[in-house]
């Protein structure tokens, strides 16, 4: 089933490697270099899930994530950061992210979408 992707990072090339990481033939993706430019792509863009790095410039990551699941509460937001603190963790938790994956550990957020593209599969 295709997906709609939101990618969040300022970095291009890991918002490159985040796309062949998740994306499958068929998606569209949305790449977004700060949560401000994610929130501007929301208005007409209404993704299934936006993967968020936590440190950008512009507006909080966390807050953008609120702001994100507010406007469109069916996303699934994953976080994605260079930094293993708890209480990253915690506020990503807070802001209504499904998971959080470190960058050593980028190949997990695969199975973040891969769980919510066979959920939408399946109608759950």
């Amino acid at each position: 089933m295709a997906m709609k992707l939101m990618i969040v990072d300022d970095h291009d090339g890991m918002r490159s490697m985040i796309r062949q990481l998740i994306a499958a033939p068929g998606d569209t993706v949305v790449e977004c270099a700060s949560g401000d430019e994610a929130m501007l792509a929301l208005t007409d863009f209404k993704p299934d899930c936006v993967t968020m790095d936590v440190s950008m410039p512009g507006q909080c990551a966390f807050q953008t994530a609120r702001d994100i699941r507010a406007a469109h509460p069916p996303v699934r937001v994953v976080f994605v950061s260079s930094h293993d603190q708890p209480d990253y963790r915690q506020a990503a938790q807070e802001a209504g992210a499904i998971g959080y994956v470190t960058k050593e550990n980028l190949s997990d957020l695969y199975l973040f979408v891969a769980t919510k593209r066979l959920r939408s599969s399946l109608n759950i």
